[in-house]
């Protein structure tokens, strides 16, 4: 008669036997009861720790998230004015870092509340975009609403937009559905009249359609390069529920818009006219969404872009104070690349009072700036690396003269 061989476990050694079973797990491994119940314990406290971790993780970046004061703050250093939209802007980045830390299974859903920024060309609603892209530890991207048309047509899906975002973190989409996406230029996606279009609105109204369900938050299928969507390639699913939108505009002529609601043509005696002079030179500030609705926007993208907040023009003291304060401020910028040829370089108060001058002359705002000083500095730029000298001076009389040789203000009359 054979004899019965015996079972051993492969862990710890022990034979099979009644009180201990081992057990076969998988192909030449063996387990006793005891052993697996031991590793059953150890996998519960390690997951079990780990949770923690993740939860002590969460609860330290909660605390880390900068407050809407230091976002403020760290946009003052970059950008003059605006404390309106600055505001704004810093809460509205604040929740959306709370919205991202909430947990899954909480009973209340925090909705996300997009931006939409109107203002003048030049006041900083790019600027305060790609300052907040210094500050964040999310990804973010700025995008162009001009380059955007209705499905089928010459142009880019309202999909692509996303495909920055996923670029701006190496295509991680979990990181990318927590980002932040600046849709510059929104107000080019306007419908051409207040009344719908019997015709194919193409880069209008059709746009605004395609965007409700990136705002409003939906499983979006992103052609990986951007461009036009192919039947054979490979789409990204991008949930944008928790992507946060800012979108900015100019809205030129919506002034009459804002002044044909607030009725500000005043007829007869006694009123105030100081006081509507002044209203009427700041009407940008007292925009509402049904202006934006007057202008060309839908209602219903109007809806998903609940924070609305309007930039101030520029006046000659907010000009003045962008040439010379924040840190990347242009007259810095020109001091530091004479620097590099070892040239100390110097503007005399009266130069930078004539450059801010001609900037509200021809209303160019903050851009303007530059290429007034680009303008009055290119002779300077080309002959002083070739000459031995140690400073240059920057005068109101060198400032009138190279504007005058440059023909800038028949140039900026003509514009």
């Amino acid at each position: 008669m054979a004899k019965k061989t015996t079972t051993f476990c492969t862990m710890c050694g022990a034979p099979n036997s009644k009180e201990n079973p081992v057990v076969n797990i998988y192909e030449g491994l063996y387990m006793c009861t005891e052993c697996i119940a031991f590793i059953d314990g150890k996998r519960d406290e390690a997951l079990n720790k780990i949770k923690e971790e993740v939860k002590t993780e969460e609860t330290q970046t909660l605390h880390a998230i900068p407050k809407p004061k230091e976002i403020n703050d760290f946009l003052n250093q970059y950008v003059i004015g605006q404390e309106e939209a600055k505001k704004y802007l810093s809460v509205s980045v604040y929740n959306h870092y709370k919205r991202v830390m909430q947990p899954s299974n909480d009973e209340v859903d925090i909705e996300k509340s997009n931006v939409i920024l109107v203002g003048p060309t030049g006041t900083g609603k790019t600027l305060l975009a790609k300052t907040i892209a210094r500050l964040l530890d999310v990804p973010f991207t700025i995008v162009d609403a001009t380059v955007l048309t209705e499905a089928g047509y010459v142009g880019e899906d309202v999909e692509s937009l996303l495909t920055r975002l996923l670029q701006a973190c190496d295509y991680d989409v979990e990181k990318a559905q927590r980002g932040i996406v600046f849709i510059d230029e929104i107000d080019k996606i306007a419908r051409k009249s207040d009344n719908p279009s019997i015709t194919r609105d193409v880069s209008g109204e059709g746009v605004q359609q395609g965007l409700l369900k990136l705002l409003e938050g939906s499983v979006v299928l992103v052609p990986p390069q951007g461009g036009r969507k192919h039947p054979d390639q490979k789409m990204i699913p991008v949930d944008t529920k928790n992507i946060l939108f800012i979108c900015g505009g100019a809205f030129d002529g919506i002034e009459r818009k804002i002044a044909a609601r607030l009725n500000t043509q005043v007829v007869g005696y006694g009123h105030d006219a100081i006081k509507k002079k002044h209203q009427r030179e700041n009407l940008m500030r007292y925009v509402m969404p049904q202006d934006l609705k007057s202008y060309g926007l839908i209602p219903e993208i109007i809806g998903r872009l609940p924070i609305l907040t309007s930039l101030d023009p520029l006046d000659k003291s907010a000009l003045r104070r962008i040439l010379v304060e924040p840190k990347n401020a242009i007259i810095r910028q020109y001091k530091k690349m004479f620097e590099l040829d070892g040239v100390k370089l110097e503007f005399t108060d009266d130069a930078l009072d004539l450059i801010v001058e001609k900037a509200v002359e021809y209303k160019l705002g903050a851009r303007g700036l530059r290429s007034i000083v680009e303008t009055i500095m290119i002779d300077a730029m080309y002959d002083v690396p070739s000459q031995e000298i140690d400073a240059f001076k920057v005068d109101r009389d060198y400032v009138s003269n190279q504007l005058i040789k440059a023909n800038f203000e028949k140039t900026a009359l003509s514009d």
